[in-house]
Protein backbone atom coordinates (compact mmCIF):
# COMPACT_ATOMS: atom_id res chain seq x y z
CA UNK A 1 0.00 0.00 0.00
CA UNK A 2 1.26 3.46 -0.86
CA UNK A 3 2.38 5.80 1.88
CA UNK A 4 -0.39 8.43 2.33
CA UNK A 5 0.24 10.91 5.15
CA UNK A 6 -3.16 11.85 6.60
CA UNK A 7 -2.31 15.55 7.09
CA UNK A 8 -1.92 16.09 3.33
CA UNK A 9 -4.55 16.80 0.67
CA UNK A 10 -4.46 14.91 -2.64
CA UNK A 11 -5.56 15.45 -6.24
CA UNK A 12 -6.93 12.82 -8.61
CA UNK A 13 -3.89 13.64 -10.79
CA UNK A 14 -1.63 12.26 -8.01
CA UNK A 15 -0.27 15.49 -6.55
CA UNK A 16 -0.20 16.21 -2.81
CA UNK A 17 -0.51 19.49 -0.93
CA UNK A 18 0.84 20.35 2.52
CA UNK A 19 -0.65 23.58 3.81
CA UNK A 20 1.33 25.92 6.05
CA UNK A 21 -0.64 29.12 6.56
CA UNK A 22 -1.27 30.54 3.08
CA UNK A 23 1.53 28.45 1.55
CA UNK A 24 0.94 25.20 -0.29
CA UNK A 25 3.85 22.78 -0.67
CA UNK A 26 3.22 20.61 -3.73
CA UNK A 27 4.71 17.36 -4.99
CA UNK A 28 3.68 14.01 -6.45
CA UNK A 29 2.44 11.13 -4.36
CA UNK A 30 4.30 8.00 -3.35
CA UNK A 31 1.87 6.04 -5.57
CA UNK A 32 2.69 8.27 -8.57
CA UNK A 33 6.46 7.98 -8.17
CA UNK A 34 6.22 4.18 -7.80
CA UNK A 35 4.08 3.93 -10.96
CA UNK A 36 6.49 6.16 -12.89
CA UNK A 37 9.61 4.23 -11.88
CA UNK A 38 13.03 5.85 -11.71
CA UNK A 39 12.67 9.59 -12.22
CA UNK A 40 15.46 11.04 -14.35
CA UNK A 41 14.34 14.64 -14.92
CA UNK A 42 11.91 17.15 -13.41
CA UNK A 43 10.94 20.29 -15.34
CA UNK A 44 9.50 23.00 -13.12
CA UNK A 45 8.46 26.63 -13.64
CA UNK A 46 10.28 29.60 -12.11
CA UNK A 47 9.63 31.31 -8.81
CA UNK A 48 7.35 34.27 -9.44
CA UNK A 49 5.31 32.43 -12.09
CA UNK A 50 1.57 31.99 -11.61
CA UNK A 51 -0.10 28.59 -11.55
CA UNK A 52 -3.79 27.81 -12.03
CA UNK A 53 -5.58 24.94 -10.31
CA UNK A 54 -5.94 21.91 -12.61
CA UNK A 55 -3.52 23.27 -15.23
CA UNK A 56 -0.07 21.88 -15.95
CA UNK A 57 2.96 23.41 -14.27
CA UNK A 58 5.73 21.09 -15.42
CA UNK A 59 6.70 17.53 -16.28
CA UNK A 60 8.33 14.54 -14.67
CA UNK A 61 10.39 12.25 -16.87
CA UNK A 62 11.04 8.69 -15.81
CA UNK A 63 12.73 5.77 -17.52
CA UNK A 64 9.22 4.71 -18.66
CA UNK A 65 7.40 7.91 -19.63
CA UNK A 66 6.99 11.68 -19.41
CA UNK A 67 4.04 12.85 -17.29
CA UNK A 68 2.49 16.28 -16.86
CA UNK A 69 2.28 17.82 -13.40
CA UNK A 70 -1.01 19.51 -12.47
CA UNK A 71 -1.37 22.32 -9.95
CA UNK A 72 -3.84 21.39 -7.19
CA UNK A 73 -4.28 25.08 -6.24
CA UNK A 74 -3.89 28.50 -7.89
CA UNK A 75 -1.37 31.11 -6.86
CA UNK A 76 2.10 32.56 -7.19
CA UNK A 77 5.14 30.29 -6.99
CA UNK A 78 7.27 31.41 -4.04
CA UNK A 79 9.89 28.70 -4.27
CA UNK A 80 10.95 25.87 -6.56
CA UNK A 81 12.92 22.85 -5.32
CA UNK A 82 16.12 23.57 -7.25
CA UNK A 83 17.82 20.45 -5.86
CA UNK A 84 15.66 18.28 -8.14
CA UNK A 85 17.59 19.55 -11.18
CA UNK A 86 20.68 17.65 -10.00
CA UNK A 87 18.92 14.98 -7.91
CA UNK A 88 15.56 14.07 -9.49
CA UNK A 89 15.73 10.72 -7.64
CA UNK A 90 14.68 12.60 -4.47
CA UNK A 91 11.13 12.38 -5.84
CA UNK A 92 11.41 8.57 -5.72
CA UNK A 93 13.25 8.41 -2.40
CA UNK A 94 11.28 11.01 -0.44
CA UNK A 95 8.19 12.21 -2.34
CA UNK A 96 6.68 13.98 0.70
CA UNK A 97 9.84 15.55 2.10
CA UNK A 98 13.00 16.12 0.03
CA UNK A 99 11.07 15.51 -3.22
CA UNK A 100 8.66 18.45 -2.91
CA UNK A 101 8.43 20.52 -6.10
CA UNK A 102 6.81 23.92 -5.49
CA UNK A 103 5.73 26.28 -2.75
CA UNK A 104 2.74 28.33 -3.88
CA UNK A 105 1.14 31.31 -2.17
CA UNK A 106 -2.51 30.37 -2.55
CA UNK A 107 -4.90 32.86 -4.17
CA UNK A 108 -8.00 30.97 -3.07
CA UNK A 109 -7.57 28.58 -0.12
CA UNK A 110 -11.15 27.34 -0.67
CA UNK A 111 -9.72 25.35 -3.64
CA UNK A 112 -8.36 22.98 -0.98
CA UNK A 113 -11.95 21.87 -0.34
CA UNK A 114 -12.01 20.27 -3.81
CA UNK A 115 -9.03 18.06 -2.99
CA UNK A 116 -9.16 14.57 -1.51
CA UNK A 117 -8.37 13.28 1.95
CA UNK A 118 -5.87 10.42 2.28
CA UNK A 119 -8.75 7.93 2.57
CA UNK A 120 -10.50 9.31 -0.52
CA UNK A 121 -7.24 9.23 -2.50
CA UNK A 122 -6.62 5.65 -1.37
CA UNK A 123 -9.96 4.72 -2.96
CA UNK A 124 -8.91 6.42 -6.22
CA UNK A 125 -5.63 4.50 -6.50
CA UNK A 126 -7.23 1.16 -5.58
CA UNK A 127 -9.08 1.54 -8.88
Amino acid sequence: MANLPSELKYSKEHEWVRVEGNKAYIGITDFAQSELGDIVFVELPDAGDEVQANSTFGTVESVKTVSDLYAPVSGTILEVNESLADSPEKVNESPYNDGWMLVVEMKDPSELDKLLTADQYADVIKG
